[in-house]
């Protein structure tokens, strides 16, 4: 029907390419104006003022205003000498800023999307929210440039604490000793990558071990465990969407950009053909 018709991205696309090129064309027919002629409008001094107000707190005094008025009208002359010199066509930074604003007019077309398909788009992707296991833990460091016999030094200490001995300092590091539940990205970003995967092998509420980590050894108690779980939408909400208007804006984007790849015709010289004009000339 009507309503599932205008809901579809393509639409939104094709509705959005129209407009964009009668922008284009309304923009580039200079056959109604003087082409000297510079007009300041009511709409472009009040986009001078905001800009005013948004830096200074405050209204510009007349004097300011005639300020602002005056620079605004020098720039439009310049910019466009500029462009009658062509000073524009070989400039990488105007090339990529010009290509960015008709991103970012692309951008502006998308849409929230509807709660059918943010949960449709979810229900494929819902692996790519899993929440990592979190652990809350104690650990004991031990380097390996202060022992001969790393392994047997960690192997005593084990059988100390199972046998109900006091728990060692261990060697001294900037390592905490303690960590509070924390997920296992925020643990690797401090105990490295190697040390967060190996606390899932470990038991709970006992010491165990050896952990390696890229500092060396630990023995580690998990006090506390949180397995990794998938999260309902509502959770996750912010992101999924987030990660829906991205996919649109990229699919809408290389949409437009195909259909104007239609309108010209590209050829690309090969290094020979390079190498037989450079000769030629």
């Amino acid at each position: 029907d009507m309503r599932n018709l205008i809901r579809q991205p393509l639409v939104h696309f094709f509705v959005l390419g129209a407009v964009l090129f009668i922008l284009f064309d309304v923009v580039n027919d200079d056959s109604g104006n003087a082409p000297g002629e510079i007009v300041v409008d009511a709409n472009r001094i009040d986009a001078l003022v905001a800009r005013f107000e948004r830096t200074w707190q405050r209204p510009p005094t007349q004097q300011e205003l005639e300020g602002l008025v005056d620079g605004w009208v020098r720039e439009e002359i310049l910019y466009r000498e500029a462009l009658a010199l062509g000073l524009d066509r070989d400039d990488p930074v105007v090339r990529r800023r010009m290509a960015q604003k008709v991103d970012f007019m692309i951008d502006s077309g998308s849409r929230a999307p509807e709660e059918e398909e943010l949960a449709e788009w979810f229900g494929a992707r819902a692996e790519n929210y899993r929440v990592p296991p979190q652990y809350a833990f104690e650990q004991v460091f031990f380097s390996p440039d202060r022992h001969e016999d790393l392994s047997a030094m960690v192997g005593q200490t084990l059988a100390a604490l199972d046998a109900g001995d006091p728990i060692p300092a261990g060697d001294a590091t900037l390592l905490p000793g303690r960590v509070e539940l924390a997920s296992v990205p925020q643990i690797s970003r401090i105990f490295g990558a190697d040390f967060a995967d190996g606390l899932g092998a470990q038991p709970v509420e006992r010491w165990a071990g050896p952990v390696r980590s890229g500092y060396g050894l630990h023995l580690v108690r998990i006090n506390e465990k949180v397995p990794a779980y998938l999260p309902p939408l509502e959770d996750v909400r912010a992101a999924v969407e987030r990660d829906w208007l991205q996919l649109q804006s990229e699919q809408a984007k290389e949409k437009f950009f195909e259909a104007l790849r239609e309108r010209y015709d590209v050829r690309v010289e090969t290094e020979s053909q390079l190498a037989a004009a450079t000769t030629t000339d």
